[in-house]
């Protein structure tokens, strides 16, 4: 029988401080947060993978941008979930 991972989690990073003034500057933060998890530890880990900051600003400014339009994660379209 196989094991059961479904209930597994992968714990939070905690937002560098530069993003999280990027989002508070723009006012996203809260947009940020009602992203699911995966899309908040894929936007954290796609934006620290890369050594050279110039280009983790360019990054965060894209993070920046799809959370401000809605509907993009990554370049890719995102069904934005209706607010209940």
């Amino acid at each position: 029988m196989s094991k059961d991972y479904s209930k597994l989690k992968r714990p939070k990073p905690s937002i560098p401080g530069f993003v999280k003034q990027g989002l508070k500057k723009r006012g996203l933060l809260e947009k940020y947060k009602k992203r699911p998890d995966y899309q908040q530890n894929g936007y954290l880990d796609w934006i620290n993978e890369v050594q050279i900051r110039e280009i983790k600003l360019q990054r965060l400014a894209q993070m920046l941008e799809e959370l401000e339009k809605g509907g993009i994660y990554l370049n890719e379209e995102y069904p934005v979930p209706s607010d209940k």
